[in-house]
């Protein structure tokens, strides 16, 4: 799943695709390295990032979404809003994924419900304006799991059928950079809960500090090779999908871990 982020003021390129031809054109790059979903988003959720209003969302994505439709691809919607998931999927896309898996607006279920199309939950606790002071657990894997679970099961409960949902254990949402290490070192219990799992480690800030925990960061621009090697140890756990930004060193450590295994 290769991301089309539609903003001004994203944390990973600095709103360099927020102009509708220039996103389109991003995408139809990321389709031909190799990318299976592009997925779409209007509002940034970096930490501390505010919201646009529903119309400024929808205008930045449903041409995006139609646009890249057309052109062959399989489109899923980042958005968090009922109403701009069921225009996006209107115009052509085939996933809602909503990164507080149907707590920013209760009219979502049942929205992705009506829609009967896949929906990415992933677990969060709040909007990126103060999600890190909510970064608290007992254990951050066993904490996670039972809150995505109870999600699912509010989600089934109002129409939402199980066979639909993906998870995504929402690495750096709410999530100190210590417990994104824990959770991705024990990312197979996740699959425990028994859906497909997806997971978005790409370019995010506790891929920063490898060499020197205590060092400067390096720029989000900076940080794919990190990421292609967290897909390597993801495609190892067999997750469903991977979310990133740069598709080549991705798909790189993806045809390395493919090798290895037609070797064995």
């Amino acid at each position: 799943m290769a991301v089309v982020n539609v903003t001004p003021d994203s944390f990973s390129d600095g709103g360099r695709w927020f102009d509708t031809d220039a996103a389109v054109a991003h995408g139809e790059a990321l389709l031909a390295q190799g990318a299976d979903i592009l997925d779409v988003g209007g509002e940034s959720t970096r930490p501390g990032a505010g919201r646009p209003d529903e119309d400024e969302e929808r205008r930045r994505i449903l041409p995006v979404v139609t646009a890249l439709t057309n052109a062959g691809a399989c489109v899923s919607v980042d958005t968090m809003r009922a109403s701009v998931a069921e225009a996006a999927v209107g115009a052509g896309a085939a996933i809602v994924n909503d990164v507080s898996g149907g707590l920013a607006d209760p009219a979502m279920a049942g929205v992705v419900a009506g829609l009967d199309v896949p929906y990415v939950v992933m677990h969060w606790r709040g909007h990126s304006r103060d999600m890190q002071s909510r970064a608290v657990y007992d254990d951050v894997v066993a904490d996670v799991s039972r809150e995505l679970g109870e999600r699912v099961d509010a989600l089934v409960s109002v129409g939402v059928r199980r066979e639909q949902l993906v998870l995504d254990p929402g690495f750096g949402f709410a999530k100190t950079a210590a417990q994104n290490w824990t959770m991705l070192a024990r990312i197979g219990e996740f699959e425990r809960l028994g859906l497909p799992v997806l997971v978005g480690t790409s370019r995010k800030s506790f891929l920063s500090r490898l060499a020197d925990p205590e060092g400067e960061p390096s720029p989000p621009d900076q940080r794919d090779h990190a990421t292609a090697a967290t897909s390597l140890l993801l495609a190892r756990a067999d997750v469903w999908g991977v979310r990133v930004h740069d598709v080549p060193s991705t798909m790189a450590a993806l045809q390395v871990n493919a090798r290895v295994e037609a070797a064995r």
